[in-house]
C-alpha cells in the first residue's frame, strides 16, 4: 500500500479518536464562539426562602461566568420535576433531602449557607478550569456527596438539620396525635368494664388487640390522604387546603377548652355512645377467645370511626408534609408505620398501667380539656406554617421551637385559667 495512503488511513484513525474522546464528555457543550459550557442542576421550591437566596447568588454567579448553563426545577408544585429530583437524589447517595438541592459535576450540594455559597463557587471555577462531567449522565453512575451543613447538639453533637426534621417532625406530631381524649375515653372505658372481671390476661389480651386494630384502622386512614396527596402532586392549592383545614382544627380544640361541648366540637357524639358502650358489655360475656378477639376488632373499627372526627387535622397535615418530600414509594409507608407506632404507645402504657392498678387511675375532663389545648395549639402553628412558609417544616430548629412554643403557652393558659377559676372537675 502506498505510504501516502497509509498516512491518510492513519490521520483517519486519528481523527474519530479524537472525536471518540470529546464525545465520552458529553457535559462539555461548544458554544459559539470556541467556549465550553458547564451545565448545573438547581432545584428549588415555591416558598422556600433558601431557595430565593440561593437563586439570587446564582444569578450574579451567572454574569460572572457566561459559559455556566443552569437548569432550574421547582419541585413542589411540579411532580415531574419532584420525581426528576429523587432520581438524583437516590443516584447521589443522599436519601430524602429538603431544598434547595444543586448538581454540578461530580458533586451535589444540599441547602444553603455560607459555606455552600463557597462551595458551589469553587466547583464552578473548577469545572470551568477542567471540563466537568453532566451531572444527568451520571445517574446510573455513583456521585460524590458533598459534606452536608451540620449544627450541633448538646449530647447528641453534630446532626443534619435536614435529615433530621422529618423524623423528628413524624415523632412530635404523632406523639401529640397519640394523646387523643376521644381513644383514651374509649379505652378507659373499655377497661373499666373488664376491671370488673378481675382477670389481668382478658384486660391485656383485650386491650392490645384494641390497640393493634386502632392503630391499623389509623395507618389506613393515614394511607389514604398520602396516596390523595401524591396523586395531586405538590400542588401549592393542595397545602393552602391543609393549611386552613387545620386552622379550623386548632380553633375549634382551643375553643374546647374554654366552652367544652359547647357549639361545635371534635369528640365523640353523646348519641353514638350508646352503641358503643353496648358492644364493650358484649365482650364481657363472650365465652370464647375467639369470638373475644373477634368482638375488639369491631369495637376498634367502629370507635375509630368516631375517633377520627377528633384528631383528623394531624393525619392531614403529617401526610401533607410528608408528600412535600421527594421520597421513594415505600418510604412513605415506613414514615406512617413510624407515626403509628409513636401513636399507639400512650394507649400501650394505659393498657398496662390499668393491668397492674386494676383502674385505680383514670382520665378526668379536665385533663381531656388541657390534652385539646394542647393539640389545638400546635395544630395553629402547623397550619400557619403551611399557609406562609412550607419549607420551615424542613428544619429542627423550627419544628422543635414549635413544640416548645405549644407545651409553653398551654402552660401558661392552664395557669391564668386556673387562677381565673376554671374548675378542674
Amino acid at each position: 500500500m502506498p505510504a501516502r495512503y497509509r498516512a491518510g488511513i492513519v490521520c483517519i484513525l486519528m481523527l474519530a479518536m479524537t472525536a471518540y474522546a470529546r464525545a465520552a464528555v458529553p457535559e462539555a457543550v461548544s458554544e459559539p464562539g470556541g467556549a465550553t459550557s458547564t451545565k448545573m442542576y438547581f432545584f428549588w421550591g415555591n416558598g422556600c426562602p433558601h431557595c430565593e437566596r440561593e437563586k439570587s447568588f446564582l444569578a450574579v454567579l451567572k454574569q460572572q461566568h457566561p459559559e455556566l448553563v443552569i437548569e432550574s426545577y421547582e419541585v413542589w408544585q411540579n411532580r415531574a420535576n419532584a420525581g426528576f429530583l429523587h432520581r438524583m437524589t437516590k443516584n447521589a447517595g443522599i436519601g430524602s433531602t429538603g431544598v434547595p438541592v444543586t448538581f454540578i459535576g461530580s458533586k451535589v450540594f444540599a441547602g444553603f449557607s455560607e459555606r455552600e455559597r463557597a462551595s458551589i463557587s469553587s466547583a464552578v471555577d473548577e469545572c470551568l478550569r477542567q471540563p466537568c462531567i453532566d451531572p444527568i449522565v451520571r445517574l446510573d453512575r455513583p456521585v460524590e456527596q458533598e459534606a452536608q451543613k451540620s449544627i450541633d447538639l448538646p449530647l447528641i453533637g453534630n446532626v443534619d438539620p435536614v435529615q433530621v426534621s422529618l423524623p423528628l417532625i413524624t415523632i412530635v406530631l404523632g406523639g401529640l396525635d397519640s394523646f387523643n381524649p376521644c381513644a383514651f375515653f374509649v379505652l378507659f372505658f373499655l377497661l373499666s368494664l373488664l376491671v370488673h372481671a378481675r382477670s389481668r390476661s382478658r384486660m391485656l389480651t383485650i386491650g392490645f388487640t384494641f390497640i393493634f386494630f386502632s392503630g391499623l384502622i389509623y395507618f389506613l386512614f393515614m394511607a389514604a390522604w398520602l396516596n390523595l396527596f401524591l396523586l395531586t402532586g405538590s400542588l401549592r392549592a393542595i397545602t393552602i387546603t391543609a393549611g386552613v383545614v387545620a386552622l379550623a382544627v386548632s380553633l375549634i380544640n382551643i375553643k374546647d377548652f374554654f366552652l367544652f361541648r359547647k357549639g361545635i366540637s371534635l369528640s365523640i357524639p353523646d348519641t353514638a355512645k350508646p352503641k358503643l358502650y353496648q358492644r364493650m358489655r358484649g365482650l364481657l360475656s363472650s365465652t370464647s377467645l375467639l369470638s373475644m378477639l373477634a368482638g375488639t376488632a369491631v369495637l376498634a373499627i367502629a370507635a375509630n370511626a368516631y375517633e377520627l372526627l377528633c384528631t383528623a387535622g394531624f393525619p392531614m397535615v403529617f401526610t401533607r408534609i410528608l408528600t412535600l418530600h421527594s421520597l421513594p414509594q415505600p418510604t412513605y409507608y415506613l414514615y406512617l408505620a413510624l407515626y403509628n407506632v409513636v401513636y399507639i404507645i400512650p394507649l400501650a402504657a394505659i393498657v398496662i398501667m390499668f393491668t397492674v392498678t386494676l383502674g385505680a387511675r383514670k382520665l378526668t375532663e379536665w385533663e381531656g380539656r388541657k390534652l385539646k389545648l394542647l393539640s389545638g395549639i400546635m395544630m395553629l402553628f402547623l397550619g400557619t406554617v403551611l399557609l406562609v412558609r412550607p419549607a420551615l417544616l424542613n428544619n429542627i430548629s423550627a419544628a422543635a421551637g414549635m413544640l416548645a412554643a405549644a407545651l409553653f403557652l398551654s402552660w401558661a393558659i392552664v395557669s391564668f385559667a386556673r387562677r381565673g377559676g376554671m374548675s378542674e372537675l
